[in-house]
């Protein structure tokens, strides 16, 4: 069987994607399904490339039992032709993605969505940056990355 591969995206990988990536892991992991997916996360910038997570989002995380082992990385035209998904936290970053792709000679199979497209509880329509605000935003975010990863998953699966 052919894996699923995903990417989630945000704009520095160092919060939301990596989060996003984190908790998928942990979802496929509790339901078995490992071997069937790749996951990884970038971002559309460049300012953080290998660096790990913002601290105050691995320290959210981990009270949660999630793990973020991610290191940043830049999106590249390569992903849209080695993921079946490429997951937006938000709207400026599904344009820049989806303005890459245009830009790219190889288009690639990558289907690109938003993230909050999977929500079931929350209504908010992006996942809100926690970079510059205080501790309990990264919670909020976890929260809302919770429920609208595994909409993604069950709807994938």
């Amino acid at each position: 069987m052919k894996k699923i591969s995903v990417l989630f995206v945000c704009l520095g990988n160092i919060c939301r994607s990596p989060a996003a990536e984190a908790i998928f892991i942990s979802l496929i992991e509790k339901k078995g399904l490992t071997d069937d997916f790749i996951v990884d996360s970038a971002g559309t910038g460049s300012w953080h490339i290998g660096k790990k997570a913002d601290s105050r989002m691995r320290v959210a995380a981990e009270r949660r039992d999630i793990n973020i082992l991610s290191r940043a990385r830049q999106i590249t035209n390569n992903d849209f032709d080695e993921f079946n998904y490429i997951i937006a936290m938000d709207d400026s970053n599904f344009r820049n993605i989806q303005n890459l792709k245009n830009r790219t000679a190889s288009a690639g199979f990558a289907s690109i969505k938003k993230i909050q497209d999977f929500r079931t509880v929350f209504n908010e329509l992006e996942v809100p940056d926690p970079y510059f605000g205080g501790d309990e935003g990264f919670d909020y975010v976890l929260d809302i990355l919770e429920d609208s990863v595994n909409g993604f998953l069950e709807s994938i699966s």
